[in-house]
């Protein structure tokens, strides 16, 4: 592709620090994976940040944690990557789907008029970089006395007024290469919880405080100093990377205004987005489908994004699962028939963005 949808660049900084690590002969969970847990412990605001072997593994710890037990229901969104659903199947509980917004993130109203006795948590999905609407949420977490465990994978930095994802209940993110803060493989997993911050360190190392003292049946969940390397530097550095997507997305958003039936995404008041893919929806009332649009991008050499052609649960695998709710979420279905992403990474140059914007409006004035 001439202009990829993600492009993965490991800088001098990340080398550095590998070769530091290489040269230590501390390759497993060391020093380096204790610095990238402080430091985004720091940037989430929170005492608590614990490193584990991927993205995956952080939501399926954050609900091992938090004790679920079979008959138990967690509610979330049907419109998100399967992870966010096999995660809850792992832990044994029912999953129930809320409705989305027009923003693509849960609806806090649908949500709430899924809650019961055996409801027992919220996995709001910050979805594309923009969170969730976390106000709302917890208050329904708060009256009905559910956890909740934020599915933050692509959201990394992200704000609700001036808190960050991860600080409302048991944050979960991705480091996987094409994430905005990224180390190949790799997880984070953020809490003011004293004790799940406690358990889930004691979880991810077989159980184990001490070597060859188990107490409790665990796992082998680590990261290793290698692959924190990669990922330290790029702390330090994730406001500069989200001001470049901001300000790409900025661009995007005024160079495809005025496009019939194309919807550009916004950011509700009191959010902050920070742009891991910048998603449009291509309407009925659009001169070209979706699909024709794909086509006209792959012509240009224009990379692009299809997160999520089908609802999570509606693909053959899932189909009758007895711990799947069959919750009809009308939104949700029309957003994986509109959204496409654009790309928007930090490694864009202005020429780049005026080329995407050039190929969408010249496929819909085609």
């Amino acid at each position: 592709m001439s202009i990829p949808i993600t492009s993965v660049v490991i800088g001098p900084e990340e080398e550095a620090a590998v070769l530091s690590v290489l040269r230590s002969g501390r390759l497993a969970q060391g020093p380096m994976v204790a610095e990238l847990e402080r430091s985004f412990a720091e940037l989430c605001g929170v005492p608590h940040a614990v490193a584990v072997s991927n993205g995956t593994v952080a939501l399926v710890a954050a609900l091992e944690a938090l004790g679920l037990q079979p008959g138990d229901e967690v509610i979330t969104t049907p419109f998100s990557f399967a992870a966010t659903l096999n995660a809850i199947l792992e832990s044994g509980a029912t999953v129930r789907f809320a409705d989305i917004r027009d923003d693509f993130t849960i609806d806090p109203d649908s949500v709430k008029a899924l809650v019961n006795g055996r409801t027992k948590a919220i996995l709001p999905v910050h979805l594309y970089g923009l969170p969730a609407d976390m106000t709302a949420l917890t208050a329904i977490a708060d009256t009905a006395g559910l956890a909740i465990v934020e599915d933050a994978a692509q959201a990394h930095g992200a704000r609700v007024g001036d808190r960050a994802v991860g600080s409302f209940g048991v944050g979960c993110f991705s480091m996987y290469a094409t994430k905005n803060l990224q180390c190949g493989e790799g997880g984070l997993i953020t809490t003011s919880d004293d004790a799940i911050a406690d358990r889930l360190r004691l979880l991810r190392n077989q159980g184990m405080r001490v070597r060859y003292q188990y107490e409790a049946p665990g796992h082998n969940w680590r990261l290793t100093d290698l692959q924190a390397a990669i990922a330290v530097p790029q702390v330090g550095r994730l406001a500069e990377t989200t001001a470049r997507r901001a300000s790409n997305a900025a661009r995007l958003t005024a160079g495809l205004a005025d496009l019939p039936g194309l919807t550009t995404p916004f950011v509700p008041e009191g959010r902050s987005h920070v742009w891991h893919q910048y998603t449009v929806r291509i309407g009925a009332d659009a001169p070209l489908s979706r699909d024709d649009l794909g086509k006209r991008l792959d012509e240009q050499q224009i990379g692009y994004g299809l997160y999520y052609p089908r609802l999570m649960h509606h693909y053959d695998c899932y189909t009758g699962h007895p711990q799947i709710g069959t919750d009809e979420t009308p939104r949700a279905l029309r957003a994986a028939e509109e959204a496409l992403s654009l790309p928007v990474h930090q490694h864009l140059t202005d020429d780049d963005v005026d080329q995407v914007i050039e190929a969408v409006r010249g496929a819909f004035n085609a």
